[in-house]
């Protein structure tokens, strides 16, 4: 069966980004398999994009039996994911400030007002540190820059 949209100036070949909410119900509802992995696959590039955000208000006005927990799952792994990631650029982020730093992990961390056991977690990324300890960690990276500079 074709997909066909009514009252919106997109069609269903369109990419979904470009779909309006009332699209994207129609796609829920009487879309097919193929439709919905087009949906996945925009949820799983931008999991709080627009598209899962288009999902997500039409999924609050109606839930199509099946297609509606299917489509939540996609969400949640997508964002769980997404997490997951972010979690691991930020320990990155802390390991590169720690070498950068040229002082141990413990001298690091009183530094930056921490101890060396939760700088430990940040490293691991059991923890995400605030963005302000970010900054206060990038702070003592540049000011040993400055000290070591000629």
């Amino acid at each position: 069966m074709n997909l066909r949209f009514r009252n919106v100036d997109v069609a269903p070949s369109a990419p979904v980004e470009t779909w309006p909410t009332e699209a994207v119900l129609a796609a829920l509802e009487r879309g097919s398999l193929e439709h919905w992995r087009r949906l996945a696959r925009a949820i799983h590039a931008e999991p709080w994009g627009p598209v899962a955000r288009r999902v997500e208000a039409a999924l609050a006005v109606s839930r199509p039996y099946g297609v509606a927990a299917m489509m939540q799952r996609v969400l949640q792994r997508a964002r769980a994911a997404a997490g997951e990631s972010e979690r691991a650029a930020v320990a990155e982020e802390v390991r590169h400030c720690l070498e950068q730093s040229g002082l141990s992990a413990a001298a690091f961390a009183e530094r930056i007002g921490t101890s060396a056991s939760r700088l430990s977690t940040y490293l691991n990324g059991k923890v995400i540190p605030s963005a302000a300890l970010l900054v206060r960690m990038r702070r003592v990276v540049q000011s040993r820059r400055h000290a070591k500079a000629p």
